[in-house]
C-alpha cells in the first residue's frame, strides 16, 4: 500500500478512536445515570417490600389475636389468656427445654403456636413435638403451620387418655400454657404426676402463670420447683414455673 494511503488510513483510525472516546464518555455517563436512578428506585422498592412484609406480619399476629379473643369469649375457662403468649414469654418457656435431650416434647394448650414457634427456634425438631390442643380450629391451624408435628385434639387434663397410653419413649419435656390456676388442686396434681410418669427423671414440666402464687404447690415430695423472674414484656406480666421429679 502506498505511504500516503497508509497515512490516510491511520488518520481515519485515530478519528474513529477519538470518536469512540467521546462516545464512551457519554455512554459511561448514561450508564452511571441509569445506575443512580436504579439505586434510588431500588431503595424505594426495598422500603415498599419491607412495609408489605411488616403489614403481613402484623396482620398474621392480629389474626391470631382475633382467634384467641373469639375463643376466649366462647370458652373463657378453657383458654389461658385472652391473647397469645408474647415472644418474650414464649422464649422464656422454651429456654427450659434442652434440644439435646432425646425424646418427645409435649406441649399442652399451644393455641395458635407462639410457644411452639419458640421451641422450634430453640432447636427442637418439629417432628419431636406432640401438640395437645382442645380447640379444633386451633388444631387445624397448628397442622397447617407445623405439618411435621403430631397434633392431637383433646382434653390435656386427661393427658394419658389423649395420648392413647404412655409414649413409646421417655418424654424430654412437657410445656404447658393451660390455665391451671382455674382448676381444682387435685386436677392440677393429677396432670403433673401423669406427665412425670412419662418423663425422664429431672425432665422439666414448664408452666406459666399470671398469678402471684405458684400454679402447683412447691412443697411436693421428690419434686423440685423453680421460677423465672416476672416477664414484664408480656401482657399481663407472667412468670414461668418449672417442676422436676427426682
Amino acid at each position: 500500500m502506498p505511504l500516503p494511503a497508509l497515512q490516510l488510513l491511520e488518520r481515519k483510525f485515530e478519528e474513529q478512536i477519538r470518536l469512540f472516546e467521546r462516545k464512551r464518555g457519554a455512554i459511561e455517563r448514561s450508564i452511571e445515570s441509569r445506575i443512580r436512578l436504579f439505586e434510588r428506585k431500588r431503595g424505594a422498592l426495598e422500603r415498599k417490600i419491607v412495609t408489605h412484609i411488616r403489614r403481613f406480619e402484623e396482620r398474621a399476629r392480629l389474626d391470631d389475636e382475633v382467634r384467641f379473643i373469639r375463643t376466649w369469649i366462647e370458652k373463657p375457662l378453657s383458654i389461658g389468656s385472652v391473647t397469645p403468649s408474647s415472644p418474650a414469654l414464649a422464649r422464656a418457656m422454651a429456654a427450659y427445654v434442652d434440644p439435646q435431650t432425646e425424646g418427645a416434647v409435649i406441649e399442652l394448650g399451644p393455641g395458635t403456636g407462639p410457644v411452639t414457634e419458640a421451641l422450634v427456634a430453640q432447636g427442637i425438631d418439629p417432628a419431636r413435638l406432640i401438640l395437645v390442643e382442645f380447640d379444633p380450629a386451633f388444631c387445624a391451624l397448628l397442622r397447617e403451620r407445623y405439618p411435621a408435628a403430631t397434633v392431637l385434639q383433646g382434653d390435656a387434663y386427661s393427658l394419658k387418655h389423649v395420648l392413647g397410653g404412655d409414649p413409646a419413649t421417655a418424654v424430654a419435656a412437657v410445656v404447658s400454657s393451660l390455665p391451671l390456676i382455674t382448676k381444682p388442686l387435685k386436677v392440677r396434681l393429677r396432670l403433673l404426676y401423669e406427665a412425670f410418669a412419662m418423663m425422664s427423671p429431672g425432665a422439666p414440666f414448664v408452666q406459666f402463670t399470671y398469678a402471684t402464687v405458684p400454679p402447683i404447690p412447691t412443697a411436693l415430695h421428690h419434686v423440685r420447683a423453680e421460677a423465672s423472674e416476672r416477664i414484664w414484656m408480656n401482657i399481663p406480666p407472667a412468670r414461668v414455673w418449672v417442676y422436676r421429679h427426682d
